[in-house]
């Protein structure tokens, strides 16, 4: 286990170089990033001193070396929005998303286990037509459009929640609800088409022949082996959540966030900053695929970690 958490952390390392590389190249090929930070009534003299300020009218082999180096001692340079250092930015938001993700995946998680099994015992049933509809609706409905929908609903129509922003625990209803609904019909529709095939299963029907009750069957042996898959899509939609989803709904509920925060970087052209959210990302990303590997060996220890 040990030699396979250091492979697994120095691939880790090698992807987080990777996308370094890539924002480095990304920020240059937009056009010039002078430009592109700078108004339009900029004059050529505000130009050459911004770039000169902020090193960018040096070779660009020189930049990339400063680029490196600065990161690696995780210097990203100053926000040119917020007018302090980006990584300030990113560890101030950041802890938002993660509130929100554990609000909504702990959601669709919670949800999603019992309700796929249940559905799995009896299917064609009533349950199971019920969870099916609910999935197919919550994976063909917009995200941002459902969001708003509840918005106009329960917030301004009844007006039972808030609307926008961040507070007590009726300010994370709506936003964790709307975060939730594509995860919860992915993840239950996964957990009833694996509990059907695992029913299916030899070994379930000689552990009856034995005399093994049920319902230690289902939740003991059946759901042990759909834990495997069950993870595997549950660190996909945590991956996905943090760099993607929760940019939807942070910018729809206006979620002080780390995904508003990139929108508003890009739309201020901060550079700097969305160079210090990717990092972070990425190095967290790095973090959840280690955890998982750990995981699959936890919950079954036949798997052999290569």
């Amino acid at each position: 286990m040990g030699g396979f958490l250091l492979r697994r952390i120095g691939q880790g390392l090698l992807v987080v170089i990777g996308v370094t590389v890539i924002v480095f190249i990304a920020t240059r090929m937009v056009g010039d990033p002078v430009k592109v930070m700078l108004p339009l009534s900029a004059t050529d003299a505000q130009r050459a001193a911004f770039a000169q300020q902020i090193g960018l009218d040096r070779p660009i082999a020189t930049q990339f070396v400063d680029f490196v180096s600065d990161m690696a001692r995780l210097d990203f340079g100053d926000s040119l929005w917020q007018r302090r250092p980006a990584l300030d930015v990113v560890l101030e938001r950041l802890p938002n998303t993660l509130k929100l993700i554990g609000a909504g995946l702990g959601l669709a998680i919670l949800l999603s286990l019992p309700l796929g099994a249940i559905a799995a015992l009896r299917p064609g049933g009533w349950v199971d037509r019920t969870t099916v509809f609910v999935g197919l609706f919550g994976l063909s409905l917009p995200q941002f459009w459902f969001g708003l929908l509840m918005i106009v609903f329960f917030a301004v129509t009844l007006g039972w929640l808030p609307t926008s922003g961040m507070g007590g625990a009726r300010y994370y209803i709506l936003p964790a609800i709307t975060l939730a609904l594509p995860s919860l019909a992915r993840l239950v529709m996964l957990v009833r088409s694996s509990m059907i095939d695992e029913l299916n299963q030899q070994y379930v029907r000689t552990a009856r022949a034995k005399g093994l009750h049920f319902k230690r069957v289902v939740m003991v042996h059946a759901m042990r082996n759909t834990l495997v898959p069950f993870v595997t899509l549950a660190g996909w939609e945590l991956i996905s959540a943090l760099a993607g989803y929760t940019v939807v709904v942070e910018t729809v509920f206006a979620w002080p966030g780390l995904g508003l925060t990139a929108m508003q970087a890009i739309q201020k052209s901060d550079l700097f900053l969305l160079q210090a959210i990717v990092f972070t990302v990425a190095v967290l990303i790095v973090v959840i695929n280690v955890g998982l590997d750990v995981i699959y060996k936890l919950i079954d220890p036949r798997i052999r970690l290569a």
